[in-house]
């Protein structure tokens, strides 16, 4: 005979729904279905459910909250470890929300509900899964396919030229915000912005920028490379070339330059990846709605270090000096939040 059953509770609405805009679930319906019912097939987690982490959900004083279930197919699309330890307690039900979207769509919903929260995807699964969302969404860029996945948008460009066939041969692809660019948009901007500054040279940047669909700094740069007699694209940077032949680059002095490169360090971001996926793991912070707050601000800081690198690249020169006080400023936080834990352990030991 089943346990008795706690009342339904259900996750937060951001834990559930895609913020790609055809999630199709029913966030006010919840239903009791018959356990043999459901089927566990063509799930991203191709290694199976975790024992130890179905143990530790059967244990939990918790109810367990509703898995996602494809109506059309009955297969489960998040939530097969709390299917696998409602069994172990002996249930012949288990509480549902139905999606009701196409079979493509519902992989992508598994991958990203598996990212999210719970029990993670290995990086395995997160490359295999992206490969199917490859040749399911080909029209998708490679950042939003890679915020799907859980990867890095590069590694999914690389799985992109490895496909068979190589690259679809699609001229625009669809950003996460839903826009439609060209691939190359950033080299058909500035070709654009040169013919018109050839063309209209009394054009004030902003108005060059406008119609390239570029930023008015980079339709200054083209201007400038122009007026110097060069090219308007810039000829990619070889980094790891120059530091073969000049050495490694230097790095700032100071203790704070040191332990950047320490927090950024690959083998201690690993290193925090692998907490963060025991802290998932723990029931007593996956069903409380502080827990889940901490988890997924604590999920910012397991970027890769090529992620952290990639970030640090990119920040508009205008606001580097605002963003590096903001860190600041947040380190902060963490900082105190760190010393007052500390000092509740040491009033509990």
């Amino acid at each position: 005979m089943g346990h008795a059953r706690a009342p339904v509770t259900s996750l937060t609405q951001g834990e559930l729904e895609l913020q790609l805009g055809y999630a199709q679930i029913d966030q006010n319906l919840v239903v009791e279905v018959e356990i043999n019912s459901l089927s566990t097939a063509d799930s991203p987690r191709i290694s199976g459910s975790d024992p130890d982490h179905v143990e530790s959900l059967a244990a939990a004083q918790a109810p367990l909250p509703p898995i996602i279930v494809h109506r059309p197919t009955m297969r489960v699309i998040d939530g097969l470890h709390r299917l696998r330890a409602a069994e172990i307690r002996g249930l012949d039900k288990v509480a549902v929300r139905f999606f009701d979207g196409n079979e493509a769509e519902a992989f992508v919903l598994a991958v990203e509900s598996n990212i999210t929260h719970g029990l993670p995807l290995t990086l395995a699964e997160r490359k295999h899964a992206a490969r199917r969302i490859i040749d399911s969404h080909p029209q998708w860029s490679d950042r939003m396919i890679a915020s799907v996945a859980g990867i890095a948008h590069g590694t999914v460009a690389e799985i992109r030229r490895r496909a068979p066939g190589g690259p679809a041969a699609e001229v625009s692809r669809t950003g996460q915000d839903g826009r439609v660019r060209p691939i190359n948009i950033a080299v058909e901007g500035r070709r654009l912005a040169s013919e018109l500054i050839s063309e209209n040279p009394g054009l004030s940047l902003r108005q060059i920028a406008r119609a390239a669909a570029i930023s008015p700094e980079t339709a200054r740069d083209v201007r400038n490379r122009l007026r110097r007699g060069e090219d308007p694209l810039p000829k990619p940077r070889s980094r790891k070339r120059t530091e073969h032949a000049n050495g490694p680059a230097e790095r700032p002095n100071g203790s704070a330059a040191e332990e950047a490169g320490t927090l950024l360090d690959r083998a201690t971001v690993r290193h925090r990846a692998e907490i963060m996926a025991r802290l998932k793991a723990d029931p007593a912070l996956r069903f409380s709605n502080t827990g889940r707050t901490l988890l997924r601000l604590l999920t910012i800081h397991t970027i890769s270090a090529k992620g952290w690198e990639e970030i640090i690249d990119n920040v508009p020169p205008h606001v580097r000096a605002t963003v590096a006080r903001l860190a600041r400023e947040c380190g902060g936080v963490w900082t105190e939040f760190a010393l007052r834990l500390e000092r509740k352990v040491a009033e509990s030991a």
